[in-house]
């Protein structure tokens, strides 16, 4: 087996990097994902922010206290 990144040969047995040949090659790995290098196939998921004339979002609190999104009486 041949190490994703270098392409040294690599055995899996015993390799606590695996399928990476080394510590190095498998955070140069981990960095590539995190700077969002590689991508994985299927559709855009891309989230669309709501515009400024959407209703406000509930926030957890009014969930929990039961204001929903009203001022209370007070």
């Amino acid at each position: 087996m041949n190490c994703p990144i270098c392409r040294k040969a690599t055995s899996w047995d015993g390799n606590p990097w695996r399928p990476f040949c080394s510590e190095r090659c498998q955070l140069t790995d981990l960095g590539s994902w995190a700077m969002e290098e590689y991508r994985v196939p299927g559709p855009n998921l891309t989230m669309e922010l709501p515009s400024e004339n959407a209703e406000a979002v509930e926030s957890p609190d009014d969930e929990w206290t039961g204001n929903h999104g009203k001022q209370s009486k007070g």
